[in-house]
Protein backbone atom coordinates (compact mmCIF):
# COMPACT_ATOMS: atom_id res chain seq x y z
CA UNK A 1 0.00 0.00 0.00
CA UNK A 2 1.35 3.28 -1.18
CA UNK A 3 1.78 5.84 1.59
CA UNK A 4 0.19 9.46 1.55
CA UNK A 5 2.53 11.82 -0.93
CA UNK A 6 4.86 14.22 1.68
CA UNK A 7 3.57 18.02 1.11
CA UNK A 8 5.02 20.62 3.34
CA UNK A 9 3.13 23.75 3.57
CA UNK A 10 4.36 27.28 5.03
CA UNK A 11 1.55 29.63 6.08
CA UNK A 12 2.62 32.79 6.86
CA UNK A 13 -0.03 34.98 9.03
CA UNK A 14 -0.06 38.36 9.91
CA UNK A 15 2.06 38.13 13.38
CA UNK A 16 5.89 39.02 13.21
CA UNK A 17 7.66 37.42 11.29
CA UNK A 18 11.15 37.63 11.27
CA UNK A 19 14.29 38.39 8.75
CA UNK A 20 15.10 35.07 6.90
CA UNK A 21 18.63 34.79 7.76
CA UNK A 22 17.05 34.71 11.55
CA UNK A 23 14.76 31.58 10.33
CA UNK A 24 17.83 29.71 9.41
CA UNK A 25 19.75 30.45 11.97
CA UNK A 26 17.59 29.35 14.80
CA UNK A 27 15.93 26.73 12.71
CA UNK A 28 18.03 25.31 10.20
CA UNK A 29 16.36 23.14 7.24
CA UNK A 30 12.58 24.95 8.67
CA UNK A 31 12.09 25.47 5.32
CA UNK A 32 13.10 22.41 3.74
CA UNK A 33 11.13 21.52 0.30
CA UNK A 34 7.99 23.66 0.48
CA UNK A 35 5.46 22.48 -1.41
CA UNK A 36 2.98 25.05 -1.01
CA UNK A 37 2.82 28.94 0.62
CA UNK A 38 -0.25 30.20 1.66
CA UNK A 39 -0.65 33.82 2.92
CA UNK A 40 -3.54 34.83 5.86
CA UNK A 41 -4.61 38.46 4.83
CA UNK A 42 -1.97 40.60 5.92
CA UNK A 43 0.74 37.97 5.60
CA UNK A 44 0.87 38.33 2.06
CA UNK A 45 3.21 40.90 2.60
CA UNK A 46 5.00 39.65 5.50
CA UNK A 47 5.67 36.71 3.42
CA UNK A 48 8.06 38.50 0.85
CA UNK A 49 10.10 39.34 4.43
CA UNK A 50 11.40 35.54 4.11
CA UNK A 51 11.33 35.63 0.49
CA UNK A 52 7.97 33.53 -0.31
CA UNK A 53 5.94 34.12 -3.07
CA UNK A 54 2.42 32.86 -1.90
CA UNK A 55 0.39 30.29 -3.92
CA UNK A 56 -3.11 31.62 -1.85
CA UNK A 57 -4.28 34.25 0.04
CA UNK A 58 -6.98 33.65 1.64
CA UNK A 59 -9.11 35.35 4.67
CA UNK A 60 -11.13 38.91 4.30
CA UNK A 61 -8.46 41.09 3.65
CA UNK A 62 -9.23 43.35 5.89
CA UNK A 63 -5.39 43.76 7.05
CA UNK A 64 -4.17 43.91 3.25
CA UNK A 65 -6.19 46.92 2.36
CA UNK A 66 -7.85 47.68 -1.18
CA UNK A 67 -4.21 48.19 -2.66
CA UNK A 68 -2.44 45.22 -0.57
CA UNK A 69 -5.13 43.05 -2.32
CA UNK A 70 -4.69 44.92 -5.92
CA UNK A 71 -1.26 43.99 -5.81
CA UNK A 72 -1.50 40.48 -4.54
CA UNK A 73 -4.54 39.87 -7.44
CA UNK A 74 -2.17 41.99 -10.12
CA UNK A 75 0.68 39.37 -9.27
CA UNK A 76 -1.24 36.77 -10.32
CA UNK A 77 -2.15 35.10 -6.78
CA UNK A 78 -5.24 33.44 -6.17
CA UNK A 79 -7.23 34.89 -3.85
CA UNK A 80 -9.76 33.26 -1.19
CA UNK A 81 -11.96 35.67 0.23
CA UNK A 82 -13.83 34.61 3.16
CA UNK A 83 -16.64 37.60 4.82
CA UNK A 84 -15.33 40.02 7.83
CA UNK A 85 -17.49 38.27 10.29
CA UNK A 86 -17.13 34.50 10.80
CA UNK A 87 -16.48 31.74 12.81
CA UNK A 88 -12.56 31.30 11.94
CA UNK A 89 -9.79 33.22 11.97
CA UNK A 90 -7.64 33.95 8.60
CA UNK A 91 -4.75 31.54 10.07
CA UNK A 92 -7.53 28.62 10.47
CA UNK A 93 -8.30 29.40 7.02
CA UNK A 94 -5.47 29.10 5.71
CA UNK A 95 -4.82 25.67 7.74
CA UNK A 96 -7.67 24.24 6.24
CA UNK A 97 -6.78 25.55 2.64
CA UNK A 98 -3.25 23.93 3.27
CA UNK A 99 -4.91 20.63 4.28
CA UNK A 100 -7.72 20.76 1.47
CA UNK A 101 -4.60 20.57 -0.86
CA UNK A 102 -3.32 17.61 0.67
CA UNK A 103 -0.87 19.25 2.64
CA UNK A 104 1.00 16.43 5.43
CA UNK A 105 3.10 19.31 7.59
CA UNK A 106 2.79 22.87 8.32
CA UNK A 107 5.30 25.14 9.12
CA UNK A 108 3.90 28.37 10.24
CA UNK A 109 5.07 31.93 10.85
CA UNK A 110 4.04 34.86 11.93
CA UNK A 111 1.76 33.09 14.39
CA UNK A 112 3.77 34.61 17.28
CA UNK A 113 4.18 37.83 18.66
CA UNK A 114 2.61 41.20 18.02
CA UNK A 115 -0.44 43.16 19.28
CA UNK A 116 -2.54 40.68 19.89
CA UNK A 117 -1.88 38.39 22.61
CA UNK A 118 -5.27 36.74 22.06
CA UNK A 119 -4.51 35.90 18.43
CA UNK A 120 -0.89 34.46 19.46
CA UNK A 121 -2.56 31.94 22.17
CA UNK A 122 -5.68 31.28 19.39
CA UNK A 123 -2.93 30.54 17.10
CA UNK A 124 -1.01 28.13 19.80
CA UNK A 125 -4.29 26.60 20.36
CA UNK A 126 -5.40 26.12 16.76
CA UNK A 127 -2.20 23.15 16.48
CA UNK A 128 -4.83 21.07 18.52
CA UNK A 129 -7.51 21.17 16.09
CA UNK A 130 -9.06 18.00 14.69
CA UNK A 131 -7.98 18.42 11.40
CA UNK A 132 -4.14 18.31 12.13
CA UNK A 133 -4.32 14.79 14.64
CA UNK A 134 -1.60 13.11 12.96
CA UNK A 135 -0.09 15.72 10.94
CA UNK A 136 3.25 17.75 12.06
CA UNK A 137 2.51 20.93 12.41
CA UNK A 138 4.85 23.74 13.78
CA UNK A 139 4.84 27.65 14.93
CA UNK A 140 8.26 29.37 14.41
CA UNK A 141 9.61 32.82 15.18
CA UNK A 142 13.44 33.58 15.61
CA UNK A 143 13.74 32.08 18.73
CA UNK A 144 10.65 30.12 19.26
CA UNK A 145 9.46 26.65 17.80
CA UNK A 146 5.82 25.45 19.28
CA UNK A 147 4.34 22.36 18.61
CA UNK A 148 1.27 19.96 19.89
CA UNK A 149 2.01 16.48 21.01
CA UNK A 150 -1.07 14.89 21.28
CA UNK A 151 -1.84 11.36 23.03
CA UNK A 152 -5.73 11.71 23.35
CA UNK A 153 -5.95 8.53 21.59
CA UNK A 154 -2.71 6.58 21.85
CA UNK A 155 0.64 7.26 23.55
CA UNK A 156 2.88 9.51 21.39
CA UNK A 157 6.47 10.51 21.24
CA UNK A 158 8.75 13.72 20.14
CA UNK A 159 12.41 13.91 19.83
CA UNK A 160 13.55 17.53 19.63
CA UNK A 161 16.78 18.66 17.84
CA UNK A 162 18.01 21.59 18.46
CA UNK A 163 21.14 23.41 20.55
CA UNK A 164 22.23 22.79 23.88
CA UNK A 165 21.17 25.03 26.57
CA UNK A 166 17.53 25.74 24.76
CA UNK A 167 14.54 26.03 26.94
CA UNK A 168 11.90 23.61 26.44
CA UNK A 169 8.55 23.98 28.40
CA UNK A 170 5.88 21.80 28.57
CA UNK A 171 2.07 22.46 29.29
CA UNK A 172 -0.81 20.37 29.43
CA UNK A 173 -3.61 21.75 28.05
CA UNK A 174 -7.37 20.79 27.92
CA UNK A 175 -6.90 18.57 30.96
CA UNK A 176 -3.59 16.75 33.08
CA UNK A 177 -1.20 14.91 30.96
CA UNK A 178 0.33 11.72 32.04
CA UNK A 179 3.22 9.19 31.71
CA UNK A 180 5.52 11.56 30.37
CA UNK A 181 8.91 10.38 29.83
CA UNK A 182 11.77 12.60 28.77
CA UNK A 183 15.19 12.26 27.76
CA UNK A 184 17.74 15.12 27.43
CA UNK A 185 16.27 17.65 29.60
CA UNK A 186 18.31 18.84 32.62
CA UNK A 187 15.24 18.43 34.59
CA UNK A 188 13.52 14.66 33.89
CA UNK A 189 10.19 13.25 34.10
CA UNK A 190 10.06 9.65 34.71
CA UNK A 191 6.76 8.43 33.70
CA UNK A 192 5.28 11.38 35.85
CA UNK A 193 2.71 13.68 35.32
CA UNK A 194 1.44 17.54 34.69
CA UNK A 195 -1.18 19.28 36.13
CA UNK A 196 -3.01 22.05 33.78
CA UNK A 197 -2.50 25.04 36.11
CA UNK A 198 0.77 24.59 37.87
CA UNK A 199 3.79 26.09 35.97
CA UNK A 200 6.58 22.75 36.98
CA UNK A 201 6.56 21.63 33.11
CA UNK A 202 8.41 25.47 32.37
CA UNK A 203 11.70 26.11 31.31
CA UNK A 204 13.65 22.93 31.35
CA UNK A 205 17.15 22.60 29.65
CA UNK A 206 18.31 20.85 26.67
CA UNK A 207 21.87 19.15 27.64
CA UNK A 208 22.32 17.78 23.98
CA UNK A 209 21.27 18.26 20.66
CA UNK A 210 18.63 16.23 20.97
CA UNK A 211 15.35 16.10 23.55
CA UNK A 212 12.86 12.97 23.61
CA UNK A 213 9.67 13.49 25.33
CA UNK A 214 7.10 10.49 25.35
CA UNK A 215 3.61 10.92 26.45
CA UNK A 216 1.01 8.46 27.99
CA UNK A 217 -2.11 10.16 27.94
CA UNK A 218 -3.12 13.90 27.07
CA UNK A 219 -1.71 16.51 25.16
CA UNK A 220 1.55 18.84 25.38
CA UNK A 221 2.22 21.68 24.45
CA UNK A 222 6.13 21.95 23.80
CA UNK A 223 7.46 25.51 23.61
CA UNK A 224 11.49 25.21 22.52
CA UNK A 225 13.16 28.81 23.45
CA UNK A 226 17.16 30.18 22.33
CA UNK A 227 17.53 32.04 25.42
CA UNK A 228 18.78 35.49 25.82
CA UNK A 229 22.51 35.82 24.63
CA UNK A 230 22.01 32.77 22.21
CA UNK A 231 21.38 32.38 18.86
CA UNK A 232 20.30 35.57 17.48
Amino acid sequence: MSSRPDLHAILVGDGDVPERAALDAAWPGWDARPGLVVAADGGATKALTVGLTPDLVVGDADSLGPDGLAAVRAAGIRVELAAVEKDESDLELAVAAALARGATRLTILGALGGARFDHALANAFLLAHPTLVGLAAVLLDATTRVRLLDASAAPAEVRLAGEPGDLVSLFPIGTDATGITTDGLAYPLRDEPLASGPARGLSNVRTGPEAHVALRAGRLLIVETHPPGGIP
